[in-house]
């Protein structure tokens, strides 16, 4: 089940902390955007506020439909720490994990997801689905949703924007 939890004031330092590990999740998410791919970013966090692993989306670059932030975050966070047993880390994640996402978060037995914008097309914590609460979840996962929510939705709308524009010569 998931633990949805209350945003902490914005000049509180827990706000304050991870908003800072947003924000590097957004300075991934816009290298993979630059390298076109969908800018999504995520950084996983140790219980001594060290970056264990972090990464970016690279489907496109790996040819490989798993190749998304937060599975790469996950396995180079398990192979940094020897085990595949997250509890005592944070992931941040600039885009609201998809079900294949949401699953692997759930079996890495996540301490804590902190994520910046909902996706209305394929979230699975709370958007579209809610896997963290379904029955199939055997993880309580605490849930951060919403930091830097309007600058990870912004960046992901114009990405897609400049994306779907078509050169006038394949246009007829």
């Amino acid at each position: 089940m998931s633990l949805g939890l209350p945003t902490p004031p914005i000049n509180n330092p827990v706000y304050l902390k991870h908003r800072q590990w947003m924000l590097r999740a957004l300075e991934l998410a816009e290298t993979a955007g630059s390298s076109d791919e969908v800018p999504v970013g995520a950084v996983v966090v140790g219980a001594n506020n060290q970056v264990v692993a972090e990464a970016a989306n690279r489907r496109q670059r790996d040819h490989d439909p798993t190749a998304h932030a937060e599975i790469l975050a996950l396995q180079a966070a398990g192979k940094a720490l020897k085990t595949w047993y997250l509890n005592s880390c944070t992931l941040y994640v600039t885009l609201e994990p998809c079900a294949m996402c949401t699953g692997a978060i759930l079996q890495a037995r996540l301490g804590l997801l902190v994520y910046g914008a909902d996706d209305l097309k394929a979230g699975a914590v709370q958007s579209v689905l809610n896997l963290p609460d379904s029955a199939c979840s055997n993880h309580r996962l605490p849930v951060l949703a919403g930091i830097l929510e309007t600058t990870c939705r912004q960046q992901l709308q114009q990405w897609f924007r400049r994306h779907r524009q078509l050169p006038s010569e394949l246009i007829e």
